[in-house]
């Protein structure tokens, strides 16, 4: 008996398998031009360049990469948090300026219910609000990480010029690091914001992330 298309793994999983190959082939592409550049900031400065294996290590990697994450994991963690209290008239991702929402609403234990839910106490407090706590340690995690691979490359930079090098705590100081986290964190609430906005106005047809084509533009969510 031939199987139903919307059966197969690839239907109910197809949104997060095409975003993970989208991100490995991005990851790679990122790994080896990055690569290619350092290495040539290194022959620039007639400095033994880096195997590939090496290179995904180092600081200049790990800053790259890292960099990234943190704003990301920070935008969406922010946009969790801000979108339980926080309305905008006519977006399709804003709740409902009137009434409480289903997402509102005290979870009850049932048959179908996850486990944190039938166990209670503790467990559910913590299952209530493990999405934004999730993406908050990601973001630390992702930070931590950031901080640890631009410092390690910003010393190498500076041997390489023969000018001193710094502690950890002395490039905490530096505007290095905050101007590399400061100039992601914008475009990252700025891309939000542009999406909170043009979702009042603008429509896609078959998106989740737009309002029904037909309704209102002062209509508020889904």
């Amino acid at each position: 008996m031939k199987r139903k298309i919307n059966d197969s793994y690839f239907y109910k999983n197809g949104l997060t398998i095409i975003f993970m190959i989208m991100f490995i082939i991005s990851l790679c592409g990122q790994a080896i031009t990055g690569w290619k550049e350092h290495n040539k900031e290194l022959a620039d400065e007639h400095t033994r360049q880096l195997h590939f294996k090496e290179y995904l290590t180092s600081g200049h990697f790990i800053e790259a990469t890292f960099e990234n994450w943190e704003s990301e994991f920070l935008q969406m963690a922010m946009y969790v948090i801000l979108t339980i209290k926080l309305r905008q008239i006519g977006a399709a991702e804003s709740k409902n300026l009137d009434h409480k929402e289903e997402v509102d609403h005290e979870p009850k234990p049932g048959p179908d219910a996850p486990w944190p839910v039938k166990k209670g106490g503790w467990i559910l407090k913590v299952y209530k609000n493990s999405l934004s706590l999730t993406l908050l340690i990601l973001f630390t995690l992702s930070f931590i990480m950031h901080t640890y691979g631009s410092f390690e490359n910003y010393n190498i930079e500076q041997g390489l010029k023969n000018k001193p090098q710094e502690n950890i705590t002395e490039f905490l100081m530096d505007s290095k690091l905050w101007f590399e986290s400061f100039q992601n964190w914008q475009s990252e609430f700025l891309s939000v914001a542009t999406l909170i906005f043009l979702s009042i106005y603008l429509r896609q047809y078959g998106s989740p992330e737009s309002k029904p084509v037909d309704a209102p533009h002062m209509e508020t969510g889904k």
